[in-house]
């Protein structure tokens, strides 16, 4: 399988799909013209969680799409030579715990973004975050990496008294755990290291479904550029 830029296995894929032109494609799913016309002339390598949608309207893998790794389209079977099927991998989003705050530090526009395999009982939603520095020690070091699924749903009761992935309606996406506020639909936020947020409202909050140690992180992280 010829290794195509990322640029070209879209517009195999857009193609493949019944889609003559690029046009085409845009009307059928209502996306913006600008963005799907850069994303396919190379101008604006898209990032892996585009891939997904890309992937999904196009029927073919997000792995593919993104980075090559096969099979084209399809469930990941065993190979011709009875192997191990590929790996079914997920993005590296950000970076977290590089402050004393816990808060995450996004990867920008995520075109040279590393993967990771998804974790035991994860989802195609799943995402990862980088540990770095040493203000999450107790809970995850440095190099490290969390996981958590990229539902966006709100905080839900067997949340409380754990240590969650949340976004508050200041824009901040922070690892802290949850507690219950002095009002409704507010929330205590107890950091690992440092003071505790008191009554803070948020847009979402999720569950860390998997916490990697550095070694093993360095032996997983898929490196590569855009």
């Amino acid at each position: 399988m010829l290794d195509l830029a990322r640029a070209d296995r879209l517009k195999e894929a857009r193609m493949s799909c019944g889609y003559k032109t690029a046009a085409a494609a845009v009307a059928a799913f209502r996306w913006n013209a600008n963005t799907y016309g850069s994303n396919e002339n190379g101008n604006a390598p898209f990032s892996f969680r585009r891939a997904k949608v890309y992937a999904e309207a196009f029927g073919v893998r997000a792995e593919w799409l993104y980075d090559g790794v096969p099979p084209k389209s399809g469930q990941a079977g065993r190979t011709a030579r009875g192997g191990r099927a590929p790996e079914r991998l997920v993005p590296i989003i950000g970076r977290v715990g590089a402050d004393p705050e816990g808060g995450v530090l996004f990867a920008s526009g995520q075109a040279a973004g590393d993967l990771v395999p998804i974790p035991p009982g994860g989802t195609d939603r799943a995402v990862a975050l980088l540990i770095a520095g040493h203000s999450m020690r107790g809970l995850a070091d440095d190099g490290g990496l969390i996981y958590f699924e990229d539902q966006r749903t709100p905080p839900t009761p067997d949340m409380l008294g754990h240590v969650v992935v949340v976004e508050t309606d200041t824009d901040e996406v922070l690892v802290k755990r949850l507690l219950r506020g002095s009002k409704a639909n507010r929330f205590d936020l107890e950091s690992i290291v440092g003071e505790t947020r008191r009554d803070c409202r948020l847009r979402w909050a999720a569950h860390i479904t998997a916490i990697i140690p550095p070694y093993q992180a360095r032996r997983i992280i898929r490196h590569h550029a855009a």
